[in-house]
């Protein structure tokens, strides 16, 4: 069971029977949605000694929502949200 915040919690969930009879369950692939496309609710500028998880949980309340901000920049790698003092970080609107 995914939490239902997950961003696989919406995922259809599909099985297919393997070669020797058993069956697998798994969630389909999860596509990155455009960031430019989903509606902005924060930009923040990162400064010094700034963390993804606390920026995340002081604009949208949970610091296990990191992974929308990531969507939001189009960034893959949480770690590189962060990196550069000085950078602009979009922060979308969440999406139920």
């Amino acid at each position: 069971m995914l939490d239902p915040t997950s961003r696989y919690a919406n995922l259809e969930t599909v099985t297919i029977t393997l070669p020797d009879g058993r069956v697998a369950t798994y969630k389909r692939r999860r596509f990155l949605p455009s960031g430019q496309d989903m509606r902005l609710l924060a930009e923040l500028t990162v400064t010094e000694g700034d963390r993804l998880d606390l920026l995340t949980a002081r604009t949208l309340g949970d610091p296990e929502q990191f992974w929308r901000v990531c969507d939001s920049n189009d960034v893959l790698n949480p770690f590189e949200v962060m990196e550069e003092p000085g950078a602009l970080v979009r922060i979308a609107m969440p999406e139920i």
